[in-house]
């Protein structure tokens, strides 16, 4: 699923971060997408804009490891609720997987 960014025609859509730089060595500290995901929590449509002392990871930036690389699954709807935090580029061909 997209949907398009209101000042764009470019879709806004879901996306991986991979932990993993173009080295292929995999990102620093180990931990870092959780600690990604524990920051963008706040972000939870269940919080109605207040704090909440679990810890609980938002339904729209979640850690996952995907083939033995840590990663972090970004929901295209989080671009609604606050479009400064997917400002995003795509990679260059050369940097993208399988080619």
């Amino acid at each position: 699923m997209s949907s398009t960014a209101p000042d764009s025609t470019v879709p806004v859509t879901d996306f991986i971060i991979q932990g993993q730089t173009s080295a292929g060595r995999p990102f620093r500290p180990s931990d870092w997408a959780d600690r990604l995901c524990g920051i963008m929590g706040r972000f939870h449509p269940d919080q109605a804009g207040s704090f909440d002392r679990h810890l609980r990871y938002s339904p729209y930036v979640t850690p996952a490891l995907i083939e033995g690389v840590r990663s972090v699954l970004v929901d295209h709807r989080l671009h609604a609720l606050e479009p400064r935090v997917i400002d995003a580029c795509v990679l260059p061909a050369m940097y993208q997987a399988g080619v």
